[in-house]
């Protein structure tokens, strides 16, 4: 057997995870490296702002993930620039040497420039901002309770910004608990008068669906009394105040920008493999432009094929994807076998509007209602299994669905040290 070559993969994500996991382990000496200790499971982290599941149910620490591989290290550290001449990887712990690196480093929240909005609004990327937006929902409401009338204005408008899967699946859930849950902690508090919020600059909700979905998924909010604003872009927000181009002004402490996300960079990739979001541009084997080791796989990628001449959507099953197929290409590579090319095949989109509402196009139909809505589960409990075994995320899940009702609302709180 040869000496292993070393790759290393920034990011724990999705696409970095998937690939360390399908990586020939007598071919290749793998790092990943990493800020955080821990992979986060993004498509649920609107569940952990609205005190639906506890953190630790979609939050999976890396080393217990790679366990039995013993030939993955982990290493926490950031990352400040790649070097190409020498091959490697400069971090705030020391440099890294790699015969290949593949970047994972998915996205962040893109407020296009605004940076009133982005100081004083919520964003949910992260499990740390899940909770974040946890705390300050669960504290605007024990606000309320002490507030003047007039302070009441702003802390009962909950706002979301961006008609995206997010926004609707976080108004949804929102709009529910204010129903089911919140009169019951909360009974000193006229609900009725609280305000859910969805402003959307387009004029739909969930662009990226079909036009039944986006109809249906925007009545089921209505029925659940929330907001929605379409054709609205939001101007600026100063903490108090939220102003929208057609000059209508919310009062309102609590802001969640839903709009945009906009890929991690790193310094030291050439400008000309850079375009739109951020993204660096990729052939077909997700390998960057004029380099010979340097790979990209999941959102940070940008990758236009005769299906997807606009690049691929940055999902899940995108990242999933092409990490399972550059395992197989770094192998031929090695052995000098033929590359095979990555093609996207589109399983279908789908968002879920609250318990028993959800709005699923899949390649050969559409669904709306229960059953779409437990399509939705399903397929995010197998998502979730392909990561960590959680039965106790069905079983959380089904418990809530009974009772209507979860122990979760703490308020947590790190004091400084003086």
């Amino acid at each position: 057997m040869g000496i292993k070559k070393k790759i290393i993969i920034v990011g724990g994500g999705f696409a970095g995870i998937n690939l360390a996991k399908k990586l020939d382990v007598d071919l290749f000496e793998v790092t990943i490296i990493d800020e955080l200790n821990y992979h986060q499971f993004q498509p649920l982290f609107y569940q952990v702002a609205t005190s639906q599941i506890e953190p630790s149910s979609i939050s999976f620490p890396l080393r217990y993930i790679f366990r039995h591989r013993k030939h993955i290290r982990i290493r926490l550290a950031k990352v400040t620039s790649v070097d190409t001449t020498h091959n490697k990887i400069i971090t705030n712990t020391g440099d890294y040497e790699y015969d290949f690196l593949v970047l994972a480093m998915g996205c962040k929240t893109n407020y296009f420039g605004n940076n009133e909005v982005s100081k004083h609004s919520f964003s949910l990327k992260t499990t740390v901002e899940s909770i974040s937006l946890r705390n300050h929902i669960l504290q605007v409401f024990e606000n309320i309770i002490t507030a003047s009338d007039k302070e009441k204005e702003a802390l009962l408008n909950i706002v979301l910004v961006g008609g995206g899967p997010t926004g609707v699946e976080l108004s949804g859930a929102f709009a529910e608990i204010k129903k089911n849950i919140l009169p019951k902690d909360y009974q000193g508090i006229d609900f009725s008068k609280l305000e859910i919020i969805l402003v959307e600059g387009s004029h739909n909700t969930l662009n990226n669906m079909s036009a039944q979905a986006q109809r249906i998924s925007q009545n089921y909010l209505e029925k659940l009394g929330v907001k929605v604003l379409t054709d609205a872009i939001v101007t600026n927000y100063d903490g108090e105040t939220l102003t929208l181009n057609n000059k209508k002004i919310i009062k309102t402490k609590t802001v969640i920008w839903a709009a945009g996300v906009t890929a991690n960079t790193i310094s030291g990739i050439p400008d000309n493999c850079l375009t739109r979001g951020n993204r660096i541009i990729v052939n077909r084997y997700n390998k960057m432009l004029d380099s010979d080791n340097i790979f990209v796989i999941g959102d940070q990628s940008y990758m236009e094929t005769s299906k997807y001449p606009q690049g691929h959507p940055q999902v899940a099953n995108v990242a999933i994807k092409q990490a399972e197929n550059l395992a197989k290409n770094l192998k031929n590579i090695l052995n000098g076998e033929e590359l095979k090319e990555y093609e996207y095949k589109d399983y279908g989109t789908m968002a879920t509007i609250g318990k028993n509402k959800a709005v699923v196009d899949l390649p050969f139909m559409r669904l709306q209602g229960f059953w779409a809505w437990i399509i939705w589960m399903f397929l995010h409990l197998m998502l979730i299994l392909s990561v960590r075994n959680k039965l106790i995320i069905f079983i959380n899940w089904a418990w809530a669905y009974i009772t209507k009702n979860t122990a979760l609302r703490i308020i947590l709180k790190v004091d400084d040290k003086e």
